[in-house]
């Protein structure tokens, strides 16, 4: 695939960066050498290949969801700046 001056001005516009036309030339040469090394994988066999979700293969070690009180009310609302009885007091941010 040829990238045009056309197309490279709407992918450029709809990235919106500006392109100069100094840069233009090079921009579509590297641009085509992308894609053309991208259509390169169409030549690949790939029957029988599932494909992957993620390139990990590290399974995540999930641990019980149980609720738990690790603090009282009073360990919880030591360090608050402002308390009001057994709750943190904040600043009124919607009017």
């Amino acid at each position: 695939m040829k990238i045009t001056r056309e197309l490279l001005d709407k992918i450029a516009h709809l990235a919106r960066l500006e392109v100069n036309e100094q840069d233009a030339e090079k921009m579509m040469a590297d641009m085509s050498a992308i894609i053309t090394w991208v259509e390169k994988l169409n030549e690949v066999d790939t029957t029988g290949v599932e494909p992957l979700t993620t390139m990990s293969t590290e399974v995540n070690a999930f641990r019980e969801d149980k609720a738990e009180n690790n603090f009282t009310h009073e360990q919880a609302l030591f360090n608050a700046p402002k308390k009001s009885g057994d709750y943190f007091s904040v600043p009124k941010v919607i009017e």
